[in-house]
C-alpha cells in the first residue's frame, strides 16, 4: 500500500491541470497565458499574487481577446490534460470597475465572487470528484448579473500532497469576458481578495485525503454566489 502511494503520488506530479481556453478558442485566445504554460507546475504559496491569476506577465491582459458571454448561459474550459490529480474544482467571477476594460484590469482587490464549487467526497483512502478525468468543465453564469466587463477565474486545486502546510497545488487560469443579457438584479457579496482569501491551513487546503478518518471535505471560503 505504501508503495503503491509513492508511485501514485511520483506520478500525480509529472504534468499539470492546465485550462488555456475555453472551448471554441485558441490556447491564450482569451484566457491570460499562465506561468505554467511550459512547466506545468502549481501555485502553492496562497500569500503569492500568483494565487490570483497565475500570470505568466502580472498586470493587464495584454494581447488577450476578450470573450462575449450571455448572462445565465455556460461557459466551457477545457483541460490539458484531463484533470486527474485528486482535488476539488471551484470558480470565481469579479466585476470589472467602471472605467477599465477587462483587457487592463489586473484583478486585484477585494472583487472576487465565487459561481461554482464541486463536493469531493472521500471514502477510506479514495477520494471521489466530480472533476475526475473530464477533459472539459461546464460551468453556469449567473443570469442576476450586471452587464459589462467580467474575470472568470477557474481553480482545481490537487490535495494528494496536502497532508502538510503549503502541500495543496492550485492550477488556475482566468479568461476576459463581456457580459451581456443580465437582469442585473442581484450584487454579489462575500467578496474576497486573492491573495488573502485562503490560509495554508484551511480545512480543504490541509488535509491527508488518504486518512481523514472519514470527515467530508470543507471547501475554502467564501460561499457560493447565488441569484
Amino acid at each position: 500500500m505504501i508503495l503503491a502511494t509513492a508511485i501514485y503520488l511520483l506520478a500525480a506530479t509529472s504534468s499539470a491541470d492546465i485550462f488555456g481556453k475555453l472551448t471554441g478558442t485558441q490556447d491564450w485566445q482569451v484566457v491570460r497565458m499562465t506561468a505554467n504554460h511550459y512547466s506545468n507546475g502549481p501555485v502553492q504559496d496562497v500569500t503569492s499574487e500568483a494565487i490570483r491569476c497565475y500570470q505568466n506577465t502580472p498586470g493587464g491582459g495584454g494581447s488577450t481577446s476578450t470573450y462575449k458571454a450571455k448572462a445565465g448561459g455556460t461557459i466551457s474550459w477545457s483541460a490539458n490534460p484531463n484533470i486527474h490529480h485528486p482535488g476539488a474544482l471551484s470558480a470565481y467571477m469579479a466585476k470589472v470597475p467602471a472605467g477599465p476594460t477587462a483587457a487592463r484590469f489586473d484583478g486585484a482587490g477585494q472583487v472576487w465572487f465565487k459561481v461554482y464549487q464541486d463536493m469531493p467526497t472521500i471514502s477510506g483512502s479514495q477520494m471521489n470528484r466530480p472533476s475526475q478525468n473530464k477533459a472539459t468543465v461546464d460551468l453556469k453564469l449567473p443570469q442576476c448579473l450586471e452587464d459589462g466587463d467580467d474575470f472568470f477565474r477557474i481553480e482545481h486545486v490537487a490535495l494528494h500532497s496536502a497532508a502538510k502546510e503549503n502541500g495543496a497545488q492550485f492550477y488556475i487560469s482566468c479568461a476576459q469576458l463581456s457580459v451581456s443579457g443580465g437582469s442585473g438584479s442581484k450584487t454579489p457579496t462575500d467578496l474576497v481578495s486573492f491573495p488573502s482569501a485562503y490560509k495554508a491551513t484551511d480545512p480543504g487546503l490541509m488535509l491527508n485525503i488518504y486518512s481523514n478518518g472519514g470527515k467530508p471535505y470543507v471547501p475554502a471560503r467564501p460561499q457560493v454566489f447565488k441569484c
